[in-house]
């Protein structure tokens, strides 16, 4: 599943980053690598989401969640 169907609330644990190559390399500068667990805070109607990954909120627009593939993490 994709980060922009994750439920607020939930824990996940990033399986891929399918995105541009420049926009994964600055992902992976701001925490946002594979295996790396994170915390939806938000999703607004317009497509952004806010996301807690190491400590820090994270505000991402729908076409980087579309390409960031994610797992529940179970307990």
């Amino acid at each position: 599943m994709t980060l922009t169907e994750g439920k607020i609330g939930c824990v996940y644990q990033v399986e891929r980053l399918q995105v541009k190559e420049t926009v994964t390399r600055r992902l992976e500068a701001l925490g946002v690598n594979e295996q790396t667990k994170i915390t939806i805070l938000n999703n607004k109607r317009n497509g952004s989401t806010i996301i807690r990954v190491r400590g820090t909120r994270l505000a991402l627009g729908r076409l980087i969640t579309d390409g960031i593939f994610i797992k529940e993490v179970q307990g």
